[in-house]
Formats: C-alpha cells, structure tokens, sequence
C-alpha cells in the first residue's frame, strides 16, 4: 500500500500534502507554482511509492462546481493517462481554506507568517487529505 498524495489546486499555486507509508498521518508537502506541477509529481511519484492522488474538488456552497473546475477537470484526465497505476480520486474541498486560515491562526504563528499563502496552501492540502483518510476508515 503506498501514500496518498492530495492536491489543492490553484490557478497559480498549488499546495500538496502526503500520508505516512501506512496511511495514518497526513503531512504538508510543498506548494509548488501550478505550471510545475504535474512535473513535481511526476519527479515525487518516481522517488516515493505513491498508489493514490486525490485532488481537492471545489464546489460552491449550493453545491455547484466552481469555476476552478474547469482547470481541474482537465488535470484529472491528464494524471489518470500519466499514472495509469495510480488512483485519482476527487474529494470534495468545500471550506479547507478557511479552516486552515483558522488552524494556521490558532497555531501561534505570527501575523507575518500567517499572509503566506503558499503556507495556507500546504494546509489546506493537508485537511484534504485527512478529511479524505478519515473517510475511508470510517471514521
């Protein structure tokens, strides 16, 4: 059983997260420039034994897709071709922004450090991971 490696996609930059080899935490990765992405994960997929991607799936708050869709729809095609070994999932990523604004907030970590998007990035990446663990366990 590999990782699980999940995106949270963004037009210009894009946070990514990895589970443990047995799939019990899930850890910030890196956030990378959206136009390198499929090269990191190919480049992170040949070095680390990864069997699932799971790519956040955003969704308007009526359910809706949101206009990022657009991008990721495309996204998701071109890493089932690449990866044909590989699970690609989407899991829906309604609120992990905010919750990982607020988790980064009630951290500590100073207000500077906070403005960094490519830190929300990774964190939100992170939720979307462990929410999607916790899914397949059960719990």
């Amino acid at each position: 059983m590999g990782r699980i490696l999940a995106i949270d996609y963004g037009v210009r930059r894009t946070g990514l997260a990895v589970s443990d080899p047995l799939r019990i935490i899930a850890g910030a990765l890196e956030t990378v420039d959206t136009k390198q992405l499929e090269r990191y994960i190919a480049d992170y997929c040949a070095k680390e034994d990864v069997s699932t991607i799971v790519v956040g799936k955003p969704s308007q708050m009526s359910g809706a897709p949101s206009e990022t869709m657009r991008y990721i729809e495309p996204l998701v095609g071109r890493l089932r071709h690449n990866f044909p070994d590989k699970e690609v999932v989407m899991y829906d990523e309604r609120f992990t922004s905010v919750i990982a604004q607020r988790t980064i907030r009630e951290s500590g970590i100073g207000r500077m450090a906070r403005r960094d998007k490519a830190l929300v990035d990774k964190v939100a990446a992170t939720i979307i991971l462990q929410s999607y663990m916790e899914s397949q366990s059960g719990l």
